[in-house]
């Protein structure tokens, strides 16, 4: 069956984070949507990655992750290079504040309230992108009095679009919102 009609779908509601990673030295990160806590004891957290992205080849040999929680007022332009330029190419540390993590994850710092790292423990197919859970090992409130950034308000208020690559993106003749 082909859906065509998305607003039920679109009526989820998703945080917007940057989903970050290494290979080797190389620090990559990604805009995401999909982040949600599984388990509180242990602490689990699952993200969903498509196999295509960077940030999935950084997990997948790492073995970590961060999840830095963007907050309300991040600016368009700073999300960018995070949602709509490959790793491949784009150094998207470079002049970002951010941090090394315990679990050897690159964390921002910049335009976030908070954030945690996790290590991977186990992962889903699901076709086209892998389901990761991933064990909190870390976690730190950088600024507790900002609002965290909602997907809603990314595609309502800021007019954000998912990328071709995102969990969420419909392609422009399936639109019905």
């Amino acid at each position: 069956m082909d859906v065509k009609n998305v607003k039920a779908i679109h009526q989820i509601n998703y945080g917007v984070y940057i989903v970050a990673s290494r290979k080797g030295e190389k620090l990559n990160g990604q805009i995401v949507n999909t982040v949600f806590q599984v388990t509180s004891d242990p602490q689990t957290v699952a993200i969903c990655i498509n196999k295509k992205n960077f940030t999935y080849e950084c997990i997948k040999e790492s073995r970590v992750f961060s999840v830095s929680i963007l907050e309300k007022d991040v600016t368009m332009l700073f999300m960018g290079p995070w949602g709509f330029k490959s790793g491949r190419d784009t150094e998207k540390f470079a002049g970002v504040k951010h941090k090394i993590g315990v679990t050897g994850a690159p964390v921002v710092l910049e335009n976030c309230t908070g954030y945690f790292e996790c290590e991977v423990m186990s992962e889903t197919d699901a076709v086209t992108h892998t389901i990761f859970i991933g064990k909190v090992v870390a976690d730190e409130i950088i600024d507790g009095s900002k609002e965290a950034l909602t997907y809603e308000y990314y595609r309502q208020v800021k007019k954000g679009k998912s990328p071709a690559n995102a969990p969420t993106y419909v392609k422009p003749e399936a639109k019905n919102v």
